[in-house]
């Protein structure tokens, strides 16, 4: 995905609205980095911090794409893919975010699936101006390989059950990221900022002022970014999983990167959009995604079944349907 492309997408997934007063003292002054990182634009901003502590948040970045990524021929997923079911070691993360996905597998009935990457690598929403369909054999063959039960995490050690098996943790890895960068933020003392991988939104603490940050959920389909609604946030993660996000339409349908694992096809359901507010944003990534999949109903039981998330899902009404009075939501 280029440059302009990735502002696009981070500029329509959300806004936010951070204020910092002229006359602040310097520590109350925010400091920021912006770089792309998994084919998207990352956006850090803290107060009270020194350039060096974002600066490293850029390199942890890097370093879990370097694990993390799919795409990248030498990253520790792309390993496990080319391994044709034979053992192999990687590193603590990798480990305990494959464990995550497998957990939101059983979770959501295979719903959620890290074992996507068959059918979704037949896939292409960004470029594709021909508005190419994958070959219905090759997407039926790419199914029978999609089953997070084939993947086995011993310590650190992976094994595909099946060979022709592939991971992508594209539906978790930035959540599990923005966790991280928090967890190191707070160790650096850091107690107010705001990150933004691609529309992930993570809050550390509050704005310095002790006001909540506001952010904005974006209206599906409206490429300005204008706000369907606007949630408050302390300290909590916002995600939101959509078919607008990366999508084409071809004679009337919809064709949107939320794949169904049984198909391999995009889900077609009343959801236009799924938001969750949690203390985890590696938590929001997966239930975004599930509650999308499941549709308005069985996404509403299952939000309401978990501790410690909330959902807001926006049916092609334009409608809002929120799991508690108690969000913090308007519009």
């Amino acid at each position: 995905m280029n440059l302009k492309k990735c502002a696009a997408f981070l500029m329509t997934a959300f806004l936010s609205v951070s204020l910092c007063g002229c006359s602040s003292p310097p520590q109350n002054e925010s400091v920021s980095i912006t770089g792309i990182y998994f084919d998207t634009v990352v956006t850090i901003e803290a107060w009270g911090a020194e350039k060096e502590v974002l600066d490293h948040c850029g390199e942890l970045c890097e370093y879990y794409e370097h694990l993390f990524s799919r795409t990248l021929p030498d990253s520790e997923v792309s390993e496990i893919n080319r391994s044709g079911g034979r053992p192999v070691t990687v590193s603590e993360e990798t480990a305990d975010l494959i464990r995550t996905g497998l957990k939101y597998g059983s979770i959501s009935n295979g719903y959620f699936d890290i074992t996507i990457a068959s059918a979704s690598e037949l896939w292409n929403f960004t470029d594709n101006d021909e508005k190419l369909l994958p070959d219905p054999d090759a997407l039926s063959e790419a199914v029978t390989h999609i089953d997070y039960r084939n993947v086995r995490v011993e310590g650190n050690t992976v094994t595909l059950a099946d060979p022709e098996a592939k991971i992508d943790l594209g539906g978790i890895a930035k959540g599990y990221i923005a966790d991280r960068l928090k967890e190191y933020l707070v160790s650096q003392d850091v107690e107010h900022a705001l990150i933004n991988l691609g529309g992930n939104m993570l809050a550390v603490g509050s704005r310095y002022d002790g006001t909540p940050f506001r952010i904005g959920l974006q209206k599906p389909f409206e490429s300005d970014g204008t706000a369907l609604a606007v949630m408050d946030v302390t300290d909590q993660s916002v995600v939101t999983s959509g078919n607008y996000e990366r999508y084409f339409e071809k004679d009337g349908i919809i064709y949107h990167h939320i794949l169904d694992p049984r198909t391999g096809y995009p889900i077609q359901n009343e959801l236009l959009q799924v938001t969750i507010l949690s203390d985890g944003s590696v938590d929001g990534d997966a239930l975004s995604t599930t509650c999308y999949a499941l549709g308005l109903t069985e996404g509403m039981e299952l939000i309401r079944s978990l501790d410690g998330a909330e959902a807001v899902f926006v049916t092609s009404d334009y409608e809002l349907h929120v799991s508690s009075d108690s969000l913090p939501i308007s519009q």
